[in-house]
């Protein structure tokens, strides 16, 4: 059987550093097939030189036993080759129809178009509405968005980054039932994703990445994913260990907490209310689009709330805006790591600044204390294995990955008395996570109040002292994390309140 793909010798280089290393492997027709590896391996490069995003400094592509260099997307596409990226290319404002139709070389008529999206989204069992706004979507229906899109170009080559990374699972089991049938069809895929179990269940081969190399290739059934894991890390990979550490004593109140969000197509929060005591781990889950950001805004202080509605340490924080909770110890990190927890084109030593002032005394007399700040930066690049040539690197030029661990290191290394993470470890490799979950249990573990936001219901489950889920704005009663069942998680995220009850 002819490859579908061939890589022979792959290398890209950039100042300071290799992102691919004479790196070779092979797709067959009709073959899942994983690309793995850490934060920075090089997967992201490897995959924009298939989609003609990058052009190697040498090697060789070959395409149905073709040569392949495409100069650009559009001549990856006119080939076969269709990619749906981990963030999504979606204008709000316009409805589906429109967005798919700003994808294609020459899209046809609206009504054509229309009725194609709606067969062809059906047939996949992805239905869609191509009239809806994308703005009132939820993630996973956005996600479908993207493939739809590419299905219409009848790809034989699918490349999916970290797909799974904002659906629920009764979404991710539809995702892999129409991946199946696309596998079933002949089109082969190329899978990037962090989440191990998912690649043992769905692939047919693995590639590991390690510091730019192919350090071997496996078939992911025949592997554990603790074994997948210390491939790619290349040493044996440590477990967080969860020891719980509540205190009798509340760090964080919400009275029946009610925010209007900022967004026209974001969710408002109705009447939330809970504690979280020192030293205890909360986990908030849901599907995206909930409340999450919102949240999120509302403890971190860039979204007022009314009087009385907050309560840290017993003191009324509501209308304090985010650098007066930081002084008194109340720190968030949010979901948009770049543009929102970091500011692209800033070197890194000026994002240890940004959110660092008040609580390393990063000024004096109104000057900034440049030496402290790089110093900060330094600790924090340090401390979490953020891979960077040095502080003066600008925080666009990082993987999301590495500046993950650089924001939420950044967050837990001032010490918060209350720290509230919005998907701590979104995109990071499983070396990576475990480290971030393990400093999110240290800092609990020091008496630190921690509410963790995620979507990944496996690592609230490993984390949590309890859990509570966002259903359109409102918070079900939390309930201890130990013993919950898949089926009562789903039963909270679709807004069942009283868990107690239940079960």
């Amino acid at each position: 059987m002819t490859a579908l793909l061939e890589l022979n010798g792959l290398t890209k280089a950039y100042p300071g550093v290799v992102a691919n290393d004479d790196v070779s492997l092979v797709i067959q027709p009709g073959e899942v097939h994983a690309l793995l590896g850490e934060n920075g391996a090089g997967k992201s490069t490897l995959v924009k030189m298939i989609y003609g995003l990058v052009k190697p400094d040498s090697g060789e592509m070959r395409l149905r036993g073709e040569r392949f260099t495409p100069a650009e997307p559009r001549a990856a596409r006119a080939a076969g080759v269709a990619m749906v990226f981990q963030h999504f290319s979606l204008f709000e404002a316009l409805d589906v129809a429109e967005n798919i139709a700003l994808g294609m070389e020459n899209p046809p008529k609206m009504r054509d178009l229309a009725a194609e999206i709606t067969r062809v989204s059906n047939a996949y069992g992805l239905p869609l509405d191509p009239a809806r706004l994308v703005g009132d979507l939820s993630a996973g229906e956005r996600q479908r968005v993207e493939i739809i899109r590419c299905l219409l170009q009848n790809p034989k080559l699918l490349i999916m980054d970290e797909p799974t990374s904002v659906l629920t699972p009764q979404e991710v089991e539809i995702l892999f039932q129409t991946l199946e049938k696309l596998r079933s069809e002949g089109t082969s895929i190329l899978y990037i994703s962090h989440k191990l179990e998912e690649i043992r269940r769905l692939c047919d081969a693995a590639t590991i990445l390690r510091l730019g190399k192919n350090v071997g290739t496996c078939d992911p059934r025949q592997e554990t994913a603790r074994a997948m894991a210390e491939m790619m890390v290349g040493q044996v990979l440590h477990v967080p260990e969860r020891t719980p550490h509540a205190t009798a004593e509340v760090a964080l109140e919400l009275r029946n907490l009610s925010v209007k969000s900022p967004s026209a197509f974001g969710t408002s929060l109705k009447d939330v209310s809970l504690t979280v005591q020192k030293g205890e781990v909360l986990g908030i889950g849901g599907v995206a689009g909930n409340g999450q950001d919102e949240l999120t805004a509302a403890l971190s202080g860039e979204v007022l709330a009314g009087p009385g509605q907050i309560m840290f340490d017993g003191a009324d924080v509501a209308g304090l805006g985010p650098n007066a909770r930081r002084a008194l110890g109340l720190l968030a990190a949010p979901e948009e790591r770049l543009g929102h927890a970091a500011a692209p084109d800033m070197s890194l030593t000026e994002n240890a600044v940004l959110t660092g002032t008040v609580r390393k005394s990063l000024t004096k007399n109104g000057f900034l204390n440049w030496a402290g700040a790089r110093s900060f930066a330094e600790e924090v690049i340090k401390g979490f294995d953020v891979r960077t040539p040095g502080a003066h690197t600008a925080a666009r030029a990082l993987s999301g990955g590495n500046l993950q661990k650089y924001v939420i290191g950044r967050e837990i290394l001032q010490k918060p008395e209350l720290l509230v993470v919005n998907q701590p470890t979104w995109g990071v490799d499983a070396a990576a996570a475990a480290a971030i979950r393990q400093a999110l249990l240290d800092l609990a573990a020091e008496g630190a109040a921690i509410v963790v936001i995620s979507q990944d219901l496996d690592e609230l489950m490993e984390i949590s002292d309890r859990f509570a889920a966002l259903n359109e704005g409102r918070l079900t009663k939390p309930v201890p994390a130990k013993g919950l069942t898949v089926d009562q998680i789903g039963l909270m995220m679709g807004g069942a309140h009283d868990m107690e009850a239940a079960s």
